[in-house]
């Protein structure tokens, strides 16, 4: 198994941006490269050019994937809440892949088609996009209050469940019925799933903790997030991630040394820092 060639991350097409969160197009050289796939919350689509696409489901651990050896996938990542056109809910997809024929039928047979013509990746991403774009406009496939919830259950305001379903006039077995079949977890997977994903943001972002409580380095960002102090993230990371803080980020402890270009995927994410906390 060998390095990635190549991994670039990029924004959504303005029209998706409230139901993406990122895209990105990956190379891989000329051996095989093993691919550790942690969960984000969302689903994402998985398209090699050339290949057959696959939407793989809300994740709750690591997934390895060997990608075969000259290798080009463009990729949709989903904010949590949204997701494509498909039937079924996400609670019956959770950690499983699907052929998006399965879901799309012929639709996914025509953009097969469309993508294996398109002639370089950077076109065959856009018309992925187009194509999401005209299935969101087709049709409403987010839950307004499912959406509310994912938005105060980012990992900088602290927020119990409890608390969160009153402040959505909903009981707390309503609330985790409602973000099974609209995110596939439950809303405190979910909230679990967010805190990694904040440290993760931060430490790819290169960001100095907050210095709360005298902590620094890897513990600022741990107690930034949620965590109750650096052996918390650490339980966590490897429930999650199957590795360590220090293997997962490429040796450093406190920041992301993989060497590829997330800002696509961090920045909207720490964005989120800013807002005030939700009044419950």
């Amino acid at each position: 198994m060998a390095a990635m060639d190549s991994y670039i991350e990029r924004p959504p097409l303005p029209g998706l941006a409230g139901v993406v969160r990122t895209v990105w197009i990956q190379r891989t050289g000329a051996a095989a490269y093993v691919q550790r796939h942690l969960p984000t919350g969302g689903v994402e689509i998985h398209f090699p050019i050339g290949g057959r696409p696959q939407l793989v489901g809300p994740l709750t651990g690591p997934e390895i994937e060997v990608i075969p050896p000259h290798t080009t996938i463009v990729g949709v990542r989903f904010q949590p809440g949204t997701a494509p056109p498909m039937p079924a809910v996400l609670d019956d997809l959770v950690d499983q892949r699907l052929s998006l024929a399965e879901l799309w039928g012929r639709s996914a047979d025509r953009l097969v088609e469309a993508m294996t013509g398109a002639g370089t990746p950077e076109r065959a991403l856009t018309g992925l996009q187009a194509h999401l774009l005209q299935e969101f406009r087709g049709a409403t496939h987010v839950d307004p209050l499912v959406s509310e919830a994912v938005r105060a259950l980012m990992p900088w305001h602290p927020v119990n469940i409890d608390a969160l379903a009153t402040h959505l006039a909903l009981s707390a077995s309503q609330l985790r019925r409602r973000c099974l079949q609209a995110v596939g977890v439950s809303p405190k997977v979910l909230q679990r799933t967010l805190r990694f994903q904040g440290f993760l943001a931060l430490a790819q972002a290169g960001a100095r903790s907050s210095g709360r409580r005298g902590a620094d380095g890897v513990a600022g960002l741990a107690v930034d997030v949620g965590y109750a102090d650096q052996a918390h993230l650490s339980r966590e990371c490897l429930r999650l991630t199957g590795l360590t803080p220090r293997r997962l980020l490429g040796g450093a402890i406190d920041r992301c040394a993989c060497g590829h270009e997330h800002s696509a995927s961090y920045t909207p994410f720490l964005a989120t820092r800013s807002r005030p906390p939700l009044r419950v």
